[in-house]
């Protein structure tokens, strides 16, 4: 809160030197405002004056922050894992809160909890659904759910993840490949398949996500083919090696075991070069998924109350409780959850 607190006093600082100074610069008047001594004194003068309206400004986006109480969606975008994203938000809107602050230790506590809805993976860009509040009990339903996706696929190379950030493992021809012969086999991945995982996933063995054994150099079985839908599957464009894919499918579908069967039924191979989830459920990439420069509480509450008519009328949420902010703190609590046993859609909630 400090660190917050002196943006302010550096904010007010510049506007009271400019308010000291309406005498024609060089006159005694001017140098004796602009001297360091009266701006340090200007400074702790605002500093006086807002230090108590900013710790009230704080305790009110504090208690506005407990309030929120929904789900909304944010832009992933590649590099972070869905995890560090989610803490990265969490750790943007405590900041704005100026949570917790040190006068606030010996209140009332009341956790913050704010989850996601389905991992995307790190090299994966687009739609994240967030639930906060009691928004995270609605999350398992958003698992379930629709989710579309643009895949880039590339053929002729097999990697280790079955994307362009693992180790190619394999190279075959794709020269003879046409559009017609991508097209023609489309049908077969479309409707209530079966579909064997990546070994790199969060799937786990004995407790642990088999993307982390692989990474120890342990030897690791796939898992048995697991029933997935696919409710539309076409092709964008192909510019060979390069293939475009708009996927809608349900829960649990792997659009990088997609992309590899693909180039293995056109006797060749493929991985998935990128990757952008443009929808989950009724949320869309365009619409609704909040930017990073929007992450703020302001924006949030507004998000939170355009997409609560998205929502089916059973995930509805009834209306909130009067809080009782004044005597509440943010803590945070760390919790996973899983729909099924085994399934890498994973709930996380903080």
């Amino acid at each position: 809160m400090a660190a917050t607190e002196a943006a302010v006093v550096s904010s007010s600082s510049l506007e009271t030197d400019t308010a000291l100074v309406p005498e024609t610069a060089g006159t005694p008047a001017a140098t004796a405002a602009t001297s360091p001594a009266t701006a340090a004194a200007a400074a702790v003068a605002a500093a006086a004056r807002t230090g108590p309206d900013a710790r009230v400004s704080k305790a009110a986006l504090a208690t506005k922050l407990l309030s929120l109480s929904g789900v909304f969606a944010v832009h992933k975008p590649k590099g972070p894992t869905s995890a560090e994203l989610l803490n990265r938000l969490k750790e943007k809107l405590l900041a704005e809160a100026g949570m917790p602050s040190p006068e606030w230790t010996k209140r009332k506590k009341q956790t913050l909890k704010i989850g996601h809805g389905g991992t995307l993976d790190s090299a994966a860009r687009g739609v994240l659904v967030v639930g906060i509040g009691r928004g995270t009990k609605m999350l398992t339903g958003m698992l379930s759910g629709s989710k579309r996706y643009i895949a880039i696929g590339e053929l002729g190379k097999a990697t280790d993840t079955l994307d362009s950030t693992g180790k190619v493992t394999e190279e075959k021809p794709y020269d003879k490949i046409t559009q017609e012969d991508i097209e023609g086999i489309l049908q077969k991945f479309t409707g209530n398949i079966m579909q064997v995982p990546p070994l790199y996933s969060a799937l786990k063995k004995d407790g642990q996500r088999l993307s982390t054994l692989m990474k120890r150099g342990e030897v690791v079985e796939a898992k048995p083919a697991r029933p997935v839908t696919v409710y539309s599957l076409s092709l964008q464009k192909f510019q060979p090696p390069f293939f475009t894919l708009d996927v809608e499918c349900g829960g649990g579908f792997y659009i990088r075991s997609l992309v590899s069967d693909i180039g293995k039924e056109l006797s060749s191979c493929a991985n998935v070069l990128e990757l952008t989830r443009t929808k989950q459920g009724p949320f869309t990439l365009e619409e609704h998924a909040l930017p990073e420069d929007k992450w703020t509480i302001d924006d949030i509450a507004q998000s939170l109350e355009h997409c609560s008519s998205l929502l089916p009328a059973e995930l509805a949420l009834k209306k909130s409780k009067p809080e009782e902010s004044n005597e509440q703190v943010l803590s945070c609590e760390y919790i996973t959850l899983s729909e099924t046993k085994g399934e890498d859609d994973v709930i996380k909630t903080y």
